[in-house]
């Protein structure tokens, strides 16, 4: 197949919204598996599978730049966009992935909210995504995406803070503490990576403004 001369600005922005919703479903299994009593093993089952399907269509979004000449906004920003959302698709299931390996003895208030703000910054990524083919302004999302990451902030160091406050010094304990730490490392890179996706949206916007 040859080069399209014209612009093909449906087919990408509809597949970043089917990409977004993908990642949308997997930080709400996210949210569950934070739950106490949540099936892990069904929802990192999930998780996994949602990854995969994602990952074809971001192939299918590198694909279809590759075979488009005229695109809707720079073919670096499409690049972008698609490469960001890929990545936090692999963050939460890596994620998941250590919650279903280290299997906790409980869950922790602080994890509970992170996975929640998780899925809130998402959400707000996904009306940026449809405010973004709209060519209009998302102030109010961008706002809200950089509370949920402040705030995020915020619990990291509560949750770290409430490991090491423990007063047991068994080996349960010091091994419990060694599981959180790698959760909670993969959680702050899943928040990074959705603020970082909020900034290249907005920097989008600004330049199509």
């Amino acid at each position: 197949m040859g080069f399209s001369l014209f612009p093909r600005s449906v087919k990408f922005f509809k597949l970043f919204g089917e990409q977004n919703l993908k990642l949308n479903t997997a930080a709400r299994h996210l949210s569950a598996l934070f739950e106490e009593g949540a099936d892990a093993e069904e929802l990192c089952k999930q998780v996994n599978i949602i990854e995969a399907e994602g990952n074809l269509v971001s192939r299918n979004i590198a694909r279809e730049l590759s075979l488009t000449f005229i695109t809707p906004i720079d073919r670096e920003d499409i690049h972008d966009i698609n490469v960001a959302q890929e990545d936090i698709l692999n963050a939460i299931k890596a994620v998941s992935t250590r919650v279903g390996v280290h299997e906790p003895s409980r869950m922790r208030y602080p994890a509970k909210r992170l996975a929640y703000n998780i899925q809130g910054m998402l959400e707000e990524t996904g009306a940026m995504l449809a405010i973004l083919s709209a060519n209009k302004k998302a102030d109010s999302h961008m706002e809200r995406i950089r509370w949920l990451k402040y705030e995020s902030e915020t619990l990291l160091l509560v949750g770290i803070g409430e490991l090491y406050d423990c007063e047991r010094h068994d080996y349960g304990s010091i091994l419990e503490i060694v599981k959180w730490c790698h959760i909670y490392d993969r959680i702050e890179t899943a928040v990074d990576r959705v603020d970082a996706f909020g900034d290249i949206l907005e920097g989008v916007m600004l330049k199509n403004a």
